[in-house]
């Protein structure tokens, strides 16, 4: 049964065309029926269709073929035949038939204004040339009949349009509802995958930039002071092994929940800033600290974010600020919001052309790009400032030197409390 449905559906021309002959069919047994025939109800056979009314017949349920095609033409011409049956006075088929499932093929794919206006036309004309050509009183039951059937076929066409557009809508909507979730998870896929990206930059350029200056260190006091040569290289082990602690911890986020491989330590936050701050000392570069926020608690992303651009601007001052720099670090908490500081003093080499730059440290000309991280330092800080809903500001001093601030809120955007 369910195959022959869905095979009818696809070819609703050959359903048509079976249904055209079902109402023939039924037409004509309907012409062998005299319901007059005898004084206690119908008789069968006492009567026959003449060529003409089986004519109108063939014309009626032949123009049903065409009913999903051409509603409104197929309606004017089986009521046009009906109309021609009645005005023989003693309509001997009931050719109306072929009318009735025509109207309910119109009411069924067209608007319901279109239908009402059909159906009482259809109604009116069909009823008012049985009560008036008809043989039989105009209060008779045929033709009562026939505005009943008219009716029904209008209401019953009504309802299934109505069906089908509330179980399409519901369809849509389900469809619309599955795209946003997949936009929605692609969506968060990406925003997974920029800080998975952002947090392996920021791991990857600090730990290599401080390694990459306690080689040099080694490589230049190896002969001479082969014990300042060890602690160099001392720092630089310290480095990889903190770089490798961090980089298993940031890729343990890609593993699936419940991985018991996974690592479970918290990601870093201010609580660590001493150290963070002492790699760099370490590395040659004298760093200032002050900050009022001790004895705070700060919600997880911006803790996360505030640490993550002083490392950054660390680093960036430590790669391209020059041998001699200096560089002050502030963390205030103002009100509602958390600001980070992050100052050096270091002379910005000269440009050809004369202008102060200092490729790869933030932003030495302005506003360009990080070219030293391939623009993905000052970059990354922005995303994580602005995902919290806070700014950021980079920029040259006056001077010499680069100024990094950040104002952190402690809201969310939506201006719930994190």
């Amino acid at each position: 049964m369910g195959r022959g449905r869905r095979w009818l559906r696809e070819h609703p021309l050959a359903f048509d065309g079976a249904l055209a002959l079902a109402v023939l069919v039924c037409m004509v047994v309907g012409s062998f029926v005299d319901p007059h025939g005898h004084r206690h109800g119908p008789s069968f056979g006492e009567r026959t269709p003449d060529a003409r009314s089986v004519l109108l017949m063939l014309t009626g349920a032949a123009a049903l073929v065409w009913r999903r095609r051409r509603p409104l033409p197929v309606l004017l011409l089986t009521g046009a035949a009906g109309v021609v049956e009645y005005a023989e006075g003693d309509p001997a088929a009931p050719v109306a038939m072929s009318a009735v499932i025509a109207l309910y093929t119109v009411a069924s794919r067209t608007d319901r204004p279109t239908t009402w206006r059909v159906g009482l036309l259809t109604m009116t004309v069909l009823t008012g040339a049985a009560m008036l050509l008809g043989a039989a009183p105009w209060y008779s039951q045929e033709n009562l009949g026939v505005f009943a059937w008219t009716g029904m076929a209008a209401a019953a066409g009504d309802a299934v349009r109505s069906r089908r557009a509330f179980v399409d809508a519901i369809r849509e909507r389900a469809e619309r509802a599955e795209r946003t979730r997949e936009e929605e998870a692609r969506r968060r896929v990406a925003e997974e995958r920029l800080r998975i990206a952002r947090d392996l930059h920021d791991v990857v350029a600090h730990h290599i930039a401080l390694v990459n200056v306690q080689a040099g260190v080694a490589a230049h006091v190896m002969d001479k002071r082969p014990d300042q040569a060890k602690e160099a290289l001392a720092h630089v082990r310290e480095a990889s092994r903190s770089a490798l602690g961090e980089l298993r911890a940031t890729v343990g986020l890609l593993r699936q929940s419940g991985d018991p491989e996974a690592p479970t330590e918290p990601a870093p936050g201010l609580a660590v800033l001493d150290e963070l701050l002492a790699t760099f000392r370490h590395a040659g570069l004298p760093v200032d600290l002050a900050r009022t926020d001790r004895g705070t608690t700060l919600p997880a992303a911006v803790d996360l974010a505030a640490y993550r651009i002083i490392q950054e601007a660390l680093t960036n001052v430590r790669k391209h600020a020059g041998p001699d720099a200096k560089a002050e670090v502030s963390v205030v908490r103002v009100g509602r919001t958390v600001e980070v500081t992050v100052l050096d003093d270091g002379a910005p080499a000269t440009a050809p052309d004369g202008a102060a730059h200092r490729d790869g440290h933030g932003d030495r000309h302005g506003d360009g790009p990080d070219r030293g991280h391939g623009g993905h330092g000052l970059i990354g800080m922005r995303e994580r400032v602005t995902a919290l809903g806070g700014s950021l500001t980079a920029a040259p001093r006056y001077g010499g030197g680069f100024r990094v601030h950040a104002i952190l809120p402690l809201t969310a955007p939506t201006g719930e409390a994190t």
